[in-house]
């Protein structure tokens, strides 16, 4: 049965204007560079730059609390209920207020030159013109080349590439006129590409060495036991090839130089360079830390004076011709938008500025000095408690941005850790504890590493009462293995 009821219910909505500051937030300064141009080129209001006169302007009367009000439903207002006097005036953010003192002329030379090398892909092919093939086997051979991925691999059965190849392609052939095809892949460069997983990879490689009697035995090792040689099981190893621990250990240093990711060696200068670039820089002056934002995330913007004009030349024109009305709607669309933008950059680089600063007080001890074990444990809510900002506002500004200090530059994510008591009663940075864990596994016996159990007691001894499945997280987040693995003969 059908019901009618009122409920009352109160929602927050995010308007255009705020998602659009939250976005601008989180980019670092290299994407906000790029995002800043197109914006330029999608709203011609937009310009770049010092005006050609240096008046100072008082601040605009159009930034009021309502800033980010949604603004649905402009393109219907009246084009007489138009203040053309409000955007005449001028009243724009003045320029210095977005400028930043450590930008200087020098900095605007920012181009970076590339270099266009042979993709992996081209040079493959390249290698296959100096086979002699027919054409429908350089059309076999080509596609596998087309279907080795960044690594070096061919991670499709061979059933699929010959369908693919008949619906894509219209090349009908069979499983053994691919697997015929595939020995030459395999004997590009570098050695092992076009390997089907990492057994076969390093197969290929070595039947590409010099053979001497250890590459004999790495590649019996390799063909014949592979599960004991990626387990470590180096005892059996030596039982069942009936030799010294010497010359085991020989042939494990010849798997040892081969590449698991055979397409990783050739020049990957065909993919995107990503260059860091700091958005802060903290430097120590006088004793005392001193904060600077990156003068690239302060550009000097304003309103296009053109567009100014064309308002002047409506407001005193006495004929007003509908098109007229149209085209003064369009620029006070672009206005508002251009306004907004201004405003959300300068917001953006306050939201920045006071995060950051934040962070370097609360860890102040260790900018003076860099000693790591003085990083204090430090979470998301503690920033937002003492700037005043959501924990989201937070975490954008320090998962994508990075700051130059005097101990080298790094995320700013990576000051952020929990607390963990130590046998003092004392709170300490799982930062500290990780650094004594990697510490301690660096200088272990690797022919008899130590468990989880045994890090456990060593950490204990050292005053963090820590449990082994602690142990256990911490080293899957150092990326170290278990201690079988990492064992070497």
């Amino acid at each position: 049965m059908l019901k009618q009821f009122l409920n009352l219910k109160l929602s927050q909505k995010l308007s255009p204007q705020q998602i659009q500051l939250m976005k601008l937030i989180q980019l670092p300064t290299q994407a906000f560079e790029q995002r800043l141009k197109e914006e330029m080129v999608e709203n011609p209001a937009l310009e770049s730059g010092k005006e050609e006169d240096d008046e100072l302007y008082e601040k605009d009367e159009f930034d009021n609390n309502d800033e980010y009000d949604d603004y649905e439903g402009s393109e219907n207002i009246e084009t007489d209920e138009i203040n053309i006097d409000e955007y005449l005036s001028n009243d724009e953010t003045p320029d210095y207020k977005l400028q930043a003192n450590n930008y200087s002329d020098d900095d605007d030379d920012r181009e970076m030159p590339f270099a266009a090398p042979t993709s992996f892909h081209q040079d493959l092919i390249n290698q296959l013109n100096t086979f002699i093939l027919t054409d429908e086997q350089r059309d076999i051979a080509e596609f596998l080349v087309g279907s080795i991925d960044d690594d070096g691999y061919l991670r499709r059965s061979v059933q699929d590439i010959v369908d693919d190849m008949a619906f894509t392609q219209g090349i009908y052939t069979d499983e053994k006129t691919v697997e015929k095809i595939l020995h030459f892949i395999h004997d590009l460069e570098p050695s092992g590409v076009g390997a089907r997983d990492l057994h076969e990879c390093l197969l290929l490689q070595l039947r590409h060495k010099t053979p001497t009697e250890y590459v004999d035995l790495a590649i019996n090792i390799i063909q014949n036991n592979f599960d004991a040689f990626t387990k470590k099981h180096y005892d059996k190893l030596q039982s069942t090839y009936e030799i010294s621990k010497e010359q085991l250990k020989k042939a494990i240093e010849e798997i040892e130089k081969l590449n698991p990711k055979p397409g990783g060696a050739f020049d990957n200068s065909n993919r995107t360079v990503e260059q860091i670039v700091p958005d802060f820089a903290i430097r120590i002056v006088d004793g005392e830390l001193e904060l600077t934002l990156n003068g690239r995330n302060a550009p000097t913007l304003h309103i296009s004076k053109d567009y100014k004009e064309m308002l002047q030349t409506y407001k005193v024109s006495k004929d007003k011709s509908h098109s007229q009305k149209d085209a003064v709607q369009f620029i006070k669309q672009k206005l508002d938008s251009a306004k907004w933008f201004i405003d959300a950059i300068r917001q953006r680089q306050e939201t920045l500025f006071v995060t950051m600063n934040a962070i370097m007080h609360f860890q102040q001890e260790y900018f003076l000095d860099g000693e790591e074990t003085k990083l204090k444990p430090m979470i998301l809510k503690d920033i937002a408690d003492m700037v005043g900002l959501d924990i989201s506002t937070v975490s954008r500004v320090a998962n994508s941005k990075y700051v130059d200090t005097p101990y080298g530059t790094k995320l700013i994510k990576e000051y952020f850790s929990e607390s963990m008591k130590n046998d003092q009663g004392e709170d300490v940075s799982t930062l500290e504890i990780k650094n004594i864990l990697k510490n301690i596994i660096e200088e272990e016996d690797k022919n008899k590493p130590l468990p989880d159990d045994q890090l456990a007691e060593i950490l204990k001894e050292k005053g963090y009462p820590i449990a082994r499945r602690t142990i256990a997280k911490y080293r899957d987040l150092l990326d170290i293995p278990v201690a079988r693995m990492r064992k070497k003969i």
